[in-house]
Parts: structure tokens; sequence; C-alpha cells
């Protein structure tokens, strides 16, 4: 996968490869700024060429799919035909809580019955017990 890079200015540039940063940050040009999503921030770098980027979701119902591509068009001089690639540089998901909130509820619901039916097993009857 690729690593996000910023520039001095913390203005973004194009992810590079895992092996180029681990070279960066070993020969000190850079530092690291997010482990989550890896991210380093040159030291000597204002700016630079950035190539069109785009971000595609895959909506699930527990998980949805982050992507991010870099798209490249190429024209066949013979046909005249434009082909787009798309270069997966970043993939991530999206856990959504809905599952985890349903469970965290349903066992609330059960310690609140174990607690109300606990106290009553060995205790005598208590509906006649007023003076």
């Amino acid at each position: 996968m690729a690593v996000f890079v910023l520039d001095k200015q913390k203005r973004p540039l194009m992810p590079c490869t895992e092996k180029r940063a681990r070279l960066l940050l070993e020969r000190g040009r850079a530092v690291v700024v997010r482990l989550a999503p890896f991210t380093i921030r040159l030291k000597d770098r204002i700016g630079g060429a950035v190539q069109p980027l785009r971000l595609k979701l895959d909506p699930g119902s527990r998980v949805t799919g982050l992507t991010l591509v870099r798209e490249s068009e190429t024209c066949d001089p013979e046909t005249g035909a434009l082909e787009r690639l798309e270069h997966g540089l970043w993939f991530g998901e999206l856990a959504h809580r809905g599952q985890a909130i349903r469970e965290a509820l349903t066992l609330r619901r059960h310690y609140r019955r174990a607690r109300r039916s606990r106290k009553t097993r060995y205790r005598a009857p208590r509906f006649l017990n007023r003076p």
C-alpha cells in the first residue's frame, strides 16, 4: 500500500511506496505525522505535481470499503480509443458501530433480567406480609 506524504507546509503530495517512505525516514528527510493512516511529512520540499486521485466507496451493512485510486488515460494510436486505467494506492475499511451497539443493548438487557430474577429464588413469599 501507499504511504501518504505531506510537504513542508503540510499540503498533500502524491503517495509514495512503503520502501521510499522508509528510506526517507532513515535518511532524516521526513518525519512521521500520523500512524493511522500512516502519513509522513517531508522536511525539505515545498509543493509538487499532483496527479488526479479518486476516492471510491463500497457501502455495506457492517463495513464500508474505501479505496484511493490514481487514474490514467492512454490513447491507442491505431484505433484512437481511450483506455482508462485505475491503480489502487490505498485500501481501507470503516467498521460501522450499528452491530456493536445492538450487541451492547442485548447484553445490558440480559444483565437487567438476571438482576431482577436472582433475588427471589430462595426467599419466602412476600405477598401476605402486612400486619
